[in-house]
């Protein structure tokens, strides 16, 4: 733990988001209550026909030297305390001296889905797996890719002494401890995220032929310091004193960001996929496991639902009918509310919520006044919305309830799909200042607990709605009218939903 906390109030909070495809920094000065320095640096991704998909732990590392390089002198001099936001479900084998041993198998790594079948029947199936950990063993957790590395890379998996994840990975490298939180930890599969704790059963399942229960660190509480590395400070060009806090998964670190820290708040990103997730103060787990059973990094579960399908069903539509950015804009405005009977299923990638992988997209109620480039861009945006409309009524049914939707991602920059999430939930849509969510969740942690370790009780709750800034001018209300139009086109999109699933199930 670090003995020497710098208590000056003109200090700098860093939040470091190791993604897939970069990692970005950003650095808070909460008296000017402003981010004064993003930067970023992108990485590489090693991608085979098997559905592999790896990086190396040092792409990293090296990343995040070059975001800090491109700090100005002063500002590097001014950091504080440093979070770390990691892309989820990633699997970083270490050595007992600290050398990674293998490549880091991604979150999006496909060639473990036989070893996550096999884990699953030998547990009971997804009833069996929810029982045990609150969560079915989907291919992209990072159980699965420790029995492939058993099989595929016997050396490295010998050599393991300890299982991290990509957070935990960075925060190993600035700290030399190693360490996990429940938040990014219950996405592996084999935390029990209603009692935060190890399940026993199901490491056996992953690996009964020896104790994983050796090789997994400690789990920490929320917003826990420890000092960085003098080393690493040097490196860096950062000053002596700085802390590094727990940090946590990116839709964690997400939820932190855009303010999701209390009850009644739904955080949705439209982006490639969609995604929805709320905070809760209790476990919220369901038996057919329509949603991720995820614990927050905040000291709180994390609901999570995600689409395959959001920006990539409006997308492809535009790009069908030659539509740029304005003329998608105007195809909403010069349409109807429930796209005069047209309905988009919008499948292009099979589908997760509802549980449908193999589906794929679908147009019904076509007539010959409703056939024309405007409507078809109306239904995409309409049946993107309402799959994400889908998963939200699957919380609602599990007893929570909602005031406000914190719309980020791509689909939150058109004032036609913000008023239309508004319409469908029947909700205020408010949209956060701040474009990164994940890095900014993670500088906010670290100014808490910056903030804790220097006498201060706010809890982090406290911190985030002091400094969570939203954008007015995009802020908007449900439409009254239109709020009765979209019910009967989501009954509409129900019925066809039901109508297809044989199809695909």
């Amino acid at each position: 733990m670090a003995e020497t906390v710098p208590t000056r109030e003109d200090g700098l909070f860093i939040g470091l988001d190791v993604g897939t495809q970069g990692v970005k920094l950003v650095a808070y000065d909460p008296q000017a209550r402003a981010v004064v320095a993003t930067t970023a640096a992108a990485l590489e991704l090693t991608s085979r026909d098997d559905g592999t998909r790896e990086q190396e732990a040092r792409w990293w590392i090296d990343a995040i030297q070059s975001c800090f390089a491109a700090l100005e002198p002063g500002q590097r001099l001014r950091v504080r305390a440093i979070a770390v936001s990691g892309q989820q479900h990633g699997f970083v084998a270490l050595s007992a001296d600290g050398d990674v041993t293998a490549p880091v198998k991604l979150w999006c790594d496909t060639s473990t889905h036989a070893e996550s079948e096999a884990i699953m029947q030998a547990v009971g199936g997804v009833a069996g797996s929810v029982e045990l950990a609150g969560n079915p063993i989907l291919t992209g957790y990072t159980a699965s890719k420790l029995p492939w590395t058993r099989v595929h890379r016997p050396d490295a998996y010998a050599a393991m002494a300890s299982i991290l994840l990509p957070h935990d990975y960075v925060n190993f490298w600035l700290t030399g401890e190693r360490f996990m939180e429940a938040g990014d930890a219950s996405g592996t599969g084999w935390l029990d995220v209603r009692s935060r704790s190890w399940s026993e059963p199901m490491l056996r399942a992953i690996d009964d032929r020896r104790d994983l229960r050796d090789a997994l660190p400690p789990l920490v509480e929320a917003g826990t310091t420890f000092a960085l590395l003098p080393a690493v400070a040097g490196l860096l060009q950062l000053p002596a004193g700085v802390l590094v806090t727990t940090g946590g998964g990116d839709n964690m670190m997400a939820a932190i960001g855009t303010g999701n820290v209390v009850p009644g708040r739904l955080t949705m990103s439209l982006g490639t996929s969609g995604t929805l997730f709320a905070f809760a103060d209790h476990p919220v787990v369901d038996a057919q496991a329509r949603w991720a059973a995820f614990c927050s990094s905040s000291g709180g579960w994390l609901p999570l639902i995600c689409t395959m399908n959001c920006t990539v069903a409006t997308e492809t539509t535009a790009r069908l009918f030659q539509l740029d950015r304005s003329g998608a804009e105007a195809a909403i405005a010069s349409t109807a509310p429930g796209a005069d009977g047209l309905v988009m299923l919008p499948f292009f990638n099979g589908e997760r919520t509802p549980d449908l992988p193999g589906a794929r997209a679908s147009l019904f109620g076509m007539n010959l006044h409703n056939a024309t480039a405007a409507h078809h861009y109306r239904a995409a945006m309409e049946g993107a919305t309402y799959s994400l409309r889908n998963g939200y009524d699957a919380f609602v049914d599990a007893g929570l309830s909602f005031d406000t939707v914190l719309l980020t991602g791509g689909g939150s920059k058109s004032a036609q799909w913000r008023q239309l999430v508004a319409d469908v939930f029947d909700l205020p849509v408010v949209v956060p200042s701040q474009p990164e969510g994940a890095a900014f969740g993670a500088a906010l942690q670290a100014l808490w607990a910056h903030q804790r370790a220097t006498g201060a009780a706010d809890t982090l709750a406290d911190v985030v709605l002091a400094h969570l800034q939203v954008d007015e001018a995009l802020s908007t209300r449900p439409n009254p009218e239109h709020v009765a139009a979209y019910a009967a086109g989501y009954q509409r999109f129900q019925t066809y939903l039901q109508a297809i699933t044989p199809l695909y199930a």
